[in-house]
């Protein structure tokens, strides 16, 4: 049963993967219309009948979330009663299934009634945060903090600083990069990393001012995480969840960064875009992965 448990954690997080791609490459491709004003039918039938590469794009993505929502509720319920004496488990499965269900509900009321660009900039970090509940569920299954001997760790009250400003700022670098999207000024600035040789690299329109306010934030972030790489490779050796996780989070922020460079420098390249929203999934899972980590600590230290 344990085994069996494992390898559907497994297949749901990789689904919720493809639901993270899939909604980006619906914002990308701008397939949100795909299916007209219906849902979750499309243009109001169960087969359409014009076969548009929008509609394709769009209809996969709801598959593949109404996929996700059952597998996401069976993993919740499964997890509940296998493993729900581990403390997290619970609350993890709720916040899945919860969150999981407000990203669709976002999704389709954008697609009825339609949305502002500040409201559905908010879709992909809903989705961040369901994935990362999953992700973290499925590494209590796999009981990675046995292994990692996280019920010994020890964190000091400034890599506790890092741990959790970094996730919350994160949450805003997401949304900064998602109005981005949203706002379709991804190339209000054509060079990076300043906005435009014609303004002597400084933003002069709205559109400017969003792509380069995230650019900021963008930049903020990876100092901030350099910083908590370096303070983990000084003081954290010893503790090889936390200092292997910085460095594997350092790695992430830097591809991270040369993926937001080229998706500039390659004129919105899909593939290159779709890798950006990838590698910002698997950093928020980790970042993600240092809050337990504080939790366990806690609990340990009461």
């Amino acid at each position: 049963m344990q085994h069996a448990l494992k390898w559907f954690a497994v297949l749901t997080t990789i689904i919720m993967l493809f639901v993270l791609i899939g909604g980006a490459l619906v914002t990308k491709t701008g397939s949100g219309a795909g299916c007209g004003e219906s849902w979750p039918l499309c243009h109001g039938q169960l087969l359409p009948k014009d076969i548009t590469p929008e509609l394709i794009i769009e209809l996969s993505h709801r598959l593949v979330s109404g996929v996700a929502g059952f597998v996401v509720l069976i993993l919740a319920v499964w997890s509940w009663k296998a493993i729900g004496h581990i403390r997290e488990t619970k609350l993890l499965s709720l916040l899945s299934v919860f969150f999981l269900i407000l990203q669709a509900l976002i999704g389709a009321g954008a697609v009825m009634w339609g949305q502002s660009d500040s409201i559905m900039a908010l879709h992909f970090g809903i989705s961040l945060i369901s994935f990362a509940s999953v992700l973290l569920l499925t590494l209590l299954i796999f009981e990675v903090d046995k292994k990692f001997d996280a019920h010994a760790i020890r964190i000091d009250k400034h890599m506790k600083f890092h741990m959790i400003g970094i996730i919350v700022y994160s949450y805003i670098v997401v949304y900064t990069g998602a109005y981005v999207r949203h706002k379709g000024a991804s190339l209000a600035c054509p060079n990076w990393p300043l906005c435009s040789r014609r303004t002597y690299g400084l933003p002069a329109t709205f559109h400017e001012w969003v792509q380069m306010g995230h650019r900021i934030a963008a930049g903020l972030i990876f100092i901030w995480i350099l910083i908590a790489t370096i303070r983990a490779i000084k003081h954290h050796k010893h503790q090889k969840v936390v200092y292997w996780g910085w460095i594997i989070a350092f790695i992430l922020i830097c591809i991270q960064v040369t993926t937001g460079a080229l998706v500039v420098l390659t004129g919105l390249n899909l593939f290159v875009s779709l890798a950006h929203a990838f590698i910002i999934a698997c950093l928020f899972g980790v970042l993600s992965y240092f809050i337990l980590l504080i939790s366990r600590e806690k609990n340990n230290s009461q």
